[in-house]
């Protein structure tokens, strides 16, 4: 059934206004902070963005997506449509009129993007007025959970494609965009499998947008557009003579490769590569080193694509396929064997009385959350990773605290260049113990060690008994 005032456009592109966003959120926060409002329950609250339980097939997570949802809490108004869409709903004037007033004043701590992260860890901790903060919930989740989701998903093939390190010469590329779910997801998902360690994306308009490497060579319906398959690698190159890479496997690979490399001698163009969409990659791709290093083309790169994901990206690593590039679509966009991440938004302290903060917990079974404010502390042995703490936010233990201020009184702060970020996560998958580095799920390992500080479980088990449990500063 359709709501109040819907007149919908059977077509729109469902494209968000500056102002739409504000609604993008669900209709509980706001019925929240409707009742919040009416009884003057507005006093300064903290809330944490988690994962209480990594997804399938993951141990680690990488951290993405928190520029965007700054970007978008910092633009975040309720303009006069959306109030009287609001109006129609019921909501009060009193209510509306704090709306049409609404600019997030509040704080924001979080862990870099880049950075891998572990459950139960806060990635984000929001200090605001109880309204603005519970009014980001959907919207924070919205931009991190899916985020990380794509960046881990790249930085495992990223590490796939390295033999287990990083790969630093950005092979990966990202062909997703005609799978994902959408437009913003495809612009997205190229932002995250840049961070992760990709070098360039399909998508030209992701590429503009965030300064990536627009790549691409042609379809089968080119090559299939003319009458012989020489033919067509000939008009292409004398076309795009810059970019002469060419897709072999329409018909034959093997005479694929052949055919551009007399077409390369014909036309005088420097032959860049071909790419390889199908078959077995693991000799085809050895096949056309061989014809490529015959013909004295030994720079000319092999471009592998099709279906492709990490196991197998790793078991043609393993086997010494001789390619250079990797095309990955569906598999990254979609991060289709582990497609969701279960970030959740909880309240882990308020201030019921001026200068006094109380804890906030949650104790539904499955569902319990560890009370106040927190930080988590990283130590390391020697380059590698050796274990996290998760302590409360006015501790100082052993370790480097990930949690960094990124937004101070509605304001980004500290905010980096995705260059900066992929450094950041290329450090940080280097620093991985080796047993994480593995594609596959890793069973029979030990899992990364996450402990809580001695001073966390005693306010957690004071909160447990009923107990008064005063919070410690968020920061």
């Amino acid at each position: 059934m359709l709501g109040p005032m819907a007149q919908p456009d059977p077509n729109d592109p469902g494209l968000l206004t500056p102002a739409e966003t504000s609604l993008l959120t669900d209709q509980y926060e706001l019925a929240m902070a409707a009742s919040y409002f009416r009884r003057d329950m507005n006093e300064t609250a903290v809330f944490e963005l988690f994962v209480r339980h990594l997804p399938p097939h993951r141990r680690w997570l990488l951290a993405a997506g928190l520029g965007p949802a700054l970007a978008l809490v910092e633009r975040m108004r309720f303009g006069p449509e959306e109030l009287e869409y609001l109006r129609s709903l019921g909501f009060a004037e009193p209510f509306l009129e704090h709306l049409a007033e609404f600019r997030f004043a509040g704080d924001v701590d979080a862990i870099p993007e880049g950075t891998v992260v572990f459950e139960n860890e806060p990635l984000v901790r929001v200090t605001a007025p109880r309204i603005a903060a519970q009014l980001l919930e959907t919207l924070l989740l919205n931009q991190v959970n899916f985020q990380t989701a794509i960046a881990t998903k790249a930085a495992r093939i990223v590490l796939a494609i390295g033999g287990g390190r990083p790969d630093r010469d950005g092979r990966l590329v990202d062909f997703s965009p005609r799978r994902d779910h959408g437009v913003d997801a495809a612009m997205k998902a190229a932002r995250a499998a840049a961070l992760a360690g990709a070098g360039g994306t399909s998508n030209v308009a992701a590429a503009k947008r965030y300064g990536l490497r627009p790549v691409g060579t042609m379809a089968h319906s080119y090559v299939m557009s003319f009458e012989h398959e020489e033919d067509a690698f000939r008009a292409f190159m004398q076309d795009f003579p810059g970019n002469a890479v060419m897709l072999v496997d329409t018909y034959d690979s093997r005479e694929g490769v052949r055919h551009a490399i007399a077409a390369a001698r014909a036309t005088g163009v420097h032959l860049k590569g071909v790419r390889l969409d199908s078959g077995d990659l693991g000799a085809l791709s050895r096949a056309a080193r061989a014809l490529l290093d015959e013909a004295g083309m030994a720079d000319a790169r092999i471009v592998a694509s099709g279906d492709l994901e990490e196991l197998h990206i790793a078991r043609l690593v393993a086997a010494g396929a001789p390619i250079d590039v990797w095309g990955v679509g569906t598999d990254l966009g979609t991060s289709r064997d582990s497609p969701a991440v279960g970030g959740v938004y909880k309240l882990v302290a308020d201030m019921p009385v001026p200068g006094r903060w109380r804890s906030a917990y949650k104790r539904s079974p499955a569902k319990a959350t560890m009370p106040g404010p927190k930080q988590v502390f990283r130590r390391s042995a020697g380059r590698r990773m050796a274990g996290d703490v998760i302590g409360l936010a006015d501790e100082q233990l052993a370790g480097q605290p990930l949690l960094e201020p990124a937004m101070r009184a509605g304001k980004r702060v500290g905010a980096e260049p995705l260059e900066l970020m992929r450094e950041c996560a290329a450090a940080q998958l280097e620093s991985l113990p080796e047993a994480l580095r593995e594609p596959g799920p890793g069973s029979g390992h030990e899992p990364y060690p996450v402990t809580c500080s001695d001073r966390l479980q005693e306010l957690a088990a004071r909160a447990i008994a009923g107990e008064d449990a005063e919070a410690s500063t968020p920061s």
